[in-house]
């Protein structure tokens, strides 16, 4: 009699529990991805060694420039480089011995030590958009991005379960001075987020503010010790490290701080139109420019790079998710794993100006090719329209809710016992269902992922409700989600000496927008 009585009492407790815990206000982020499953490797072994060969060729006969930086052109002559004006040309294997003192594997601290990160091996770690001028939403159309659309977006990001990483400038906020944006920028995602991100590279003194500003936020002596931001250093491809990007990698370098070193390549345009000699190109990139990194100081962690995109022939613009770019980025992530070093590439890139079926198909492409490929460090996961020149809060939305997807296929299949059910098929028998079964009463609520914006629902029931598109939900979730925010807790003294840090450094200089 108690075990019929009992659970008719959970079950009329037990509807208001679960309808409380629908309603109820979760922020999770999900650990960063562990891949159970095996890369994908398009290179045999022979082929891996003639792109390592040619690459190593080109630093030796071609070489590389390093304009405006006269101390870069003494340390690569100190390290046993042949110097002729700006051009750095390296005997073959002196690259590849620098670069072997490069972790494979490190942490990146967040403040709120539960979603610190390891890049390398076998984890892969998602981050949000990086660099658009604009922004474009259901509301407002496309437009100019502003600070409140950045702090937004750094809300959205960390409000998302599957999203790992904060990321750096996931939009450049233009109503402030190109010289001060930084400041605000680093003081969002340090406010408003709890997760790892990304610091100022567009100058090496936004780069030592950046440094300064986390020397507030973790302690001087933890920073000095220990791996706090990853940091995007684009070489200007083809063939050169320019002051800017190397000053601010000198500054990060120098302070044990990760930078993500990465030719940055339009197929046809900055390289050359075939797959092995683009991937000869992004080699011989990444040799010169993680050994410099590692000239800087020895033991410094830093991200091999690869963002390789193809060209239209007919517009001249850049095109995503094709087949050359996914080849591409397999036989990149293959060489990093080879030289033992963390791999960045990927993301949901795409050319579509609205997050519609091109979006979709493009950004799904490069996800998967991210996941199979071993990228360790996948930037713009999430938010990017346009070629990289729009961030969409609703496609930032839908992105990181299909992330959601990666994660489930990096597990793997489960063979423990429960998972291979033998006592659900022999309890159902042929001609049964498992909707009742116990195995399925004890699974269900685990078994399948499921999304939080797609519409699953019957079509009456859809059109009953507006008809609405994935666009119009991703806009309700987007309205949603920043309506559930909660800032996590920040030490009152922490954030008021991040703001006498930040309003000192700009009363230092005049605005400049230029």
């Amino acid at each position: 009699m108690t075990e019929t009585a009992s659970p008719r009492r959970r079950a009329r407790g037990g509807g208001a529990a679960r309808r409380a815990e629908r309603s109820a206000v979760v922020i999770e982020t999900a650990r960063f991805i562990e891949r159970n499953i095996p890369n994908f490797e398009v290179l045999n072994d022979d082929a891996l060694d003639i792109i390592l060969n040619n690459a190593e060729k080109v630093l030796e006969e071609i070489g590389v420039n390093f304009p405006d930086n006269p101390s870069a052109l003494e340390k690569w002559a100190a390290a046993g480089a042949n110097i002729d004006g700006d051009r750095v040309r390296i005997p073959r294997g002196l690259a590849r011995k620098l670069i072997s003192t490069a972790p494979a594997k490190f942490t990146q601290h967040a403040r709120n030590p539960e979603k610190s990160v390891e890049i390398g091996g076998n984890t892969m770690v998602l981050a949000p958009v990086y660099g658009p001028p604009f922004i474009r939403d259901q509301d407002g159309g496309r437009r100019y991005a502003t600070i409140d659309d950045f702090q937004k977006l750094v809300k959205l990001t960390y409000m998302s379960k599957w999203l790992h990483h904060s990321g750096g400038t996931v939009c450049e906020p233009t109503d402030i001075a190109v010289n001060k944006r930084h400041l605000d920028m680093l003081y969002a995602h340090m406010k408003y987020s709890d997760k790892p991100f990304m610091g100022s590279v567009t100058a090496p003194e936004r780069a030592q503010d950046s440094v300064n500003m986390c020397n507030i936020l973790f302690g001087e002596e933890f920073v000095q010790n220990n791996t706090v931001m990853t940091s995007l250093i684009n070489v200007n491809s083809p063939m050169v490290f320019d002051d800017i990007m190397m000053g601010a990698m000198e500054v990060y370098a120098e302070n044990n701080q990760a930078c993500i070193l990465s030719p940055f390549i339009v197929g046809g345009a900055m390289a050359p139109v075939s797959v092995a000699g683009t991937l000869t190109q992004v080699m011989a990139e990444a040799l010169a420019g993680v050994a410099y990194n590692q000239l800087c100081r020895a033991g410094a962690p830093v991200i091999m790079g690869a963002f390789v995109t193809s060209i239209d022939m007919n517009s001249g613009a850049p095109t995503f998710g094709t087949p050359e770019a996914s080849k591409i980025l397999y036989g990149a992530g293959q060489l990093a794993r080879k030289l033992g070093l963390p791999f960045r590439s990927g993301g949901g890139l795409c050319g579509s100006k609205l997050p519609d079926a091109q979006a979709a198909y493009e950004t799904a492409n490069t996800l998967n090719a991210a996941l199979l490929g071993g990228v360790n460090f996948c930037l713009h996961a999430a938010g990017w329209l346009e070629g990289g020149l729009v961030a969409s809060p609703e496609k930032l939305v839908m992105d990181a809710d299909q992330l959601g997807v990666l994660h489930s296929i990096a597990k793997g299949i489960d063979m423990s016992e429960e998972a291979q059910a033998m006592g659900a098929i022999e309890e159902v028998g042929p001609g049964g269902h498992y909707l009742g079964c116990a195995h399925t009463q004890a699974n269900f609520k685990n078994a399948f992922w499921r999304s939080n914006v797609l519409d699953y629902r019957p079509y009456e029931t859809w059109a009953e409700d507006g008809e609405k598109d994935t666009f119009t939900l991703a806009n309700a979730r987007v309205k949603q989600l920043l309506a559930d925010y909660q800032q996590p807790p920040l030490d009152p003294a922490i954030d008021a000496a991040l703001v006498d840090y930040i309003e000192t450094r700009k009363a230092s200089e005049k605005d400049a927008f230029g």
